[in-house]
């Protein structure tokens, strides 16, 4: 039986909510399933841009993110077929690796602005 992805709001946010094809911007950490942090926008001193919906980010992103809103905080736990599958990523991503994030969702922009 395959995990599924599993999203939970930690704080609702009121603004504009994501739909395919936005342009959002973030803060998130990424943690593996022990706990060991392996990315985080806060440590890189920027926020993260991706286009939702179109396959730029892990499937995980893309369905977990869709209906949140501005402003929000979210944590995805994202089993491996919806990470990264088989594949290793750097030195500190093993392969089929389940992943959760804490993602704050910034700005989300769409293609009528």
């Amino acid at each position: 039986m395959d995990k599924v992805l599993v999203v939970t709001d930690l704080l609702v946010g009121e603004g504009k909510a994501v739909v395919k094809g936005a342009l959002i911007t973030t803060q998130y950490r990424g943690f593996l399933e022990d706990g060991t942090q392996f990315d985080s926008s806060y440590d890189k001193g920027q926020a993260f841009q991706c286009v939702i919906g179109t396959g730029r980010v892990i499937k995980g992103w893309d369905l977990g993110l869709m209906g949140m809103k501005v402003g929000g905080k979210r944590t995805l736990q994202v089993p491996a077929h919806l990470a990264y599958g088989e594949r290793q990523i750097g030195a500190l991503i093993p392969a089929n690796s389940d992943l959760s994030f804490e993602i704050e969702l910034l700005e989300v922009l769409t293609r009528d602005e």
